[in-house]
């Protein structure tokens, strides 16, 4: 994409600065402005930019809160902060709180700020050819997907069909939060292959009828290690690696294999840690029965804060009456989704 095609809309209540940035920025780029936040929101609800611009003390709402705003709409978009304020607590509100890539200190050279805002936009681009890696990742890796998950399911009737059934329990998660569709791509891949370590348990093991000694547990365990082994030498997995081998981590800390808890679990492994325990509950074991929904989500929900991201339950508890409506309706109908 060449310069003159990203969009940028700058947002200054005073209009000398405005038109200042304005004459700065329009010879490389398309620029929009407004001169105030609650304009530039109703602006964005009606095209989208690559950029957005904002000074930091406006009336109405501040810098910060409008750009948090436009992180809400547009997580993507590369949003900056001119400021006059060099307060460090102030600047890592900024960052934390809006999610802005960089803030611009007052007062600024043109040069300075143009020089800014291309490696702004490179970053930019860069995130939007990595989206387009991952989307040609899962289409060039759908057969190879297939051929491992044949093999899983051959290997042990409890794990046929489960890794669909997750990624799609995972997917319908992810459709209600504020993920980017990379993060979405990334995550339902993840989910696909986040047992493929599987085939490296023993099968007695995976077919015992009663209570597993310690031992037994801590080979299960070693799948999420077979599942990295089976796919590191595939560089353009890293960050599905990096969800899968932290899926069975607990929300406490007290999961396995590294017993890192809360945030610092990606949230795509907090998001399949659900899914599949809730696959797991309603699924038929050698040993008992499936749980029904319910029954299923009730066993879940005991274990709120300690094994499950609490916001991320309610989504789940939100949509999953209608999840499984919809995955009965597609296995009956055209077969599994995913």
């Amino acid at each position: 994409m060449s310069e003159k095609k990203y969009k940028i809309l700058i947002v200054d209540d005073e209009q000398d600065n405005l038109q200042l940035l304005y004459r700065t920025l329009r010879r490389n780029y398309e620029v929009k402005m407004a001169n105030n936040p609650l304009k530039a929101l109703d602006m964005l609800r009606e095209e989208e930019v690559h950029c957005i611009l904002s000074d930091h003390k406006m009336p109405d709402m501040d810098g910060v809160e409008f750009l948090k705003r436009t992180a809400d709409m547009y997580p993507d978009t590369i949003r900056l902060l001119v400021t006059a304020y060099s307060d460090v607590d102030i600047l890592m509100n900024a960052i934390n709180y809006a999610k802005i890539y960089r803030y611009i200190k007052k007062p600024f050279s043109p040069d300075d700020l143009l020089h800014t805002v291309q490696m702004s936009l490179e970053y930019f681009q860069l995130k939007e050819d990595n989206k387009r890696l991952i989307y040609d990742l899962k289409d060039l890796f759908s057969g190879t997907i297939n051929a491992i998950m044949d093999a899983l399911d051959s290997k042990d009737a409890y794990t046929l069909g489960r890794s669909r059934r997750v990624a799609f329990f995972a997917s319908k998660i992810i459709s209600a939060m504020n993920l980017s569709k990379t993060e979405k791509a990334l995550i339902e891949l993840a989910a696909l292959l986040h047992d493929i370590g599987m085939i490296g348990v023993q099968e007695d093991i995976l077919h015992k009828t009663g209570t597993l000694s310690e031992q037994e547990k801590n080979e299960i365990r070693k799948h999420v290690f077979y599942s990295v082994k089976i796919l590191e030498d595939i560089k353009q997995l890293d960050k599905v690696i990096n969800i899968i081998k932290y899926h069975h981590e607990f929300y406490n800390g007290k999961g396995y294999p590294y017993g890192i808890s809360g945030d610092d679990i990606p949230v795509g492994s907090r998001i399949i840690a659900i899914a599949d325990a809730y696959d797991s509950l309603v699924s038929f074991r050698p040993y008992r029965d499936g749980l029904t929904p319910e029954d299923a989500i009730k066993r879940i929900e005991e274990k709120r804060g300690e094994q499950f991201d609490p916001q991320i339950l309610d989504i789940f508890e939100s949509i999953v009456k209608d999840a499984n409506i919809e995955w009965n309706k597609l296995r009956e109908g055209i077969g599994e989704p995913i």
